[in-house]
């Protein structure tokens, strides 16, 4: 990969990864509702999910769909019900010290499964191996794109958890918090929902 390929490369992930998203938005909602320690898990699962979809693509999900007929739109649906289910606990939760006390944040694994039906990453992954592989080393590529991927993709992630821990003192009013948890709910379900039935 040459040193210009690697700077656009960079760009790239950095311009996709710091805008509003689906993930983002969960971070930012995770960050306020549960602090950033109880959000790690969940940047980290995204991070690990994103990589595992990157590769499958880079190295051909068509292969699996043939050898497992149906095992993407089996994975999609249970990873919408189980966004459905998110968005709305997310919903009714109520003040911080609720949240705090009974509800739990998107985990390792559920944040890894959800990229799955995630239109934007899918199409980060899609773009990254169209456009930044090399066909005469195509392995080696791959895993280049995973590496700078996660040097610039999960510092972008943190910062909109550290925003949502920002928030937390102008939303410890209920009222405030609970329009902002709707909001961030229907905002999830409306940014992924008619996107992954396609």
């Amino acid at each position: 990969m040459t040193s210009d390929t690697l700077l656009a490369l960079i760009l790239y992930f950095f311009a996709i990864s710091i805008k509003p998203g689906p993930n983002n938005l969960m971070l930012l909602a995770s960050g306020t509702n549960f602090c950033m320690k109880r959000t790690i898990p969940h940047a980290f699962g995204i991070g690990f999910g994103f990589v595992v979809m990157t590769i499958l693509v880079g190295l051909g999900m068509g292969v699996i769909e043939q050898l497992l007929p149906g095992f993407s739109i089996a994975l999609r649906i249970l990873s919408l019900i189980y966004l459905v289910w998110l968005a709305w606990r997310l919903a009714t939760s109520g003040s911080l010290s609720a949240v705090d006390g009974d509800a739990k944040p998107m985990g390792f694994i559920a944040a890894s499964l959800f990229q799955w039906i995630n239109r934007k990453a899918r199409a980060m992954a899609l773009t990254a191996m169209a456009i930044y592989t090399s066909p005469e080393n195509h392995m080696m590529s791959v895993f280049m794109v995973e590496l700078i991927f996660e040097a610039v993709g999960l510092p972008c992630m943190f910062v909109w958890a550290g925003f949502g821990v920002a928030l937390r003192g102008f939303l410890s009013v209920p009222a405030r918090l609970r329009a902002f948890n709707i909001v961030m709910a229907l905002i999830l379900v409306g940014s992924t929902v008619p996107y992954a039935l396609r």
